[in-house]
């Protein structure tokens, strides 16, 4: 099991659960869009994002990426991580029929999945060493740069590094950065982009 520093949002209680056999931690669940009118649970990510950190992991859906979106306005950037789970077509086991678009969720995913998306957020794993933050982030420029934002043709440059990185394919360019921060440095993307 991992022993995680921050605290982990999900959305429900099945992710909850699945995630729960990989982590030793606190994880909270959002209660799906529940988590809008609820000002009392708000209050306690906030303290926690404070204490001790706060990594969110929604599904790849539209409805995970909207409750991600209100989590990241509404919780400090310097204190909140961002864990995305690849686009999978499925449905999970517990279900007559798969959601709306098609896709696994988090409760769907493996445990390597998971693990791999944990790390790659930076989540603090007590007991290990810590991976070592790149120097320098990338910019908007950069992703200019590379053909991912602005350009013609960037939309399907965006689609195509995403598959390939297995990414959700419902990242924008300023959801992008953070992800490709933790990923690349400047000239190593461009490097991936030659590739495509």
């Amino acid at each position: 099991m991992l022993k995680i520093k921050e605290a982990i949002v999900v959305e429900g209680r099945y992710d909850k659960n699945t995630l729960s056999q990989l982590v030793d931690g606190v994880i909270l669940e959002t209660g799906g869009f529940g988590i809008y009118k609820d000002r009392a649970a708000l209050a306690l990510l906030r303290r926690l994002a404070e204490k001790q950190g706060l990594i969110v992991l929604t599904d790849s859906d539209g409805a995970g990426f909207q409750i991600r979106s209100y989590l990241k306005s509404a919780l400090p950037p310097d204190q909140v991580k961002h864990a995305y789970i690849p686009d999978r077509p499925g449905k999970e086991r517990r279900k007559r029929q798969p959601g709306k678009e098609g896709k696994l969720g988090v409760e769907g995913m493996s445990q390597q999945v998971l693990e791999q998306v944990l790390r790659q957020a930076g989540a603090t794993i007590l007991g290990e060493t810590p991976r070592q933050t790149r120097q320098a982030s990338l910019t908007k420029a950069d992703l200019y740069a590379c053909g991912l934002a602005g350009g013609a043709g960037s939309r399907e440059k965006r689609q195509r590094l995403l598959e390939k990185l297995d990414l959700p394919t419902h990242l924008t360019p300023n959801a992008m950065l953070p992800v490709l921060s933790a990923l690349y440095d400047r000239q190593t993307l461009l490097d991936e982009m030659e590739k495509l």
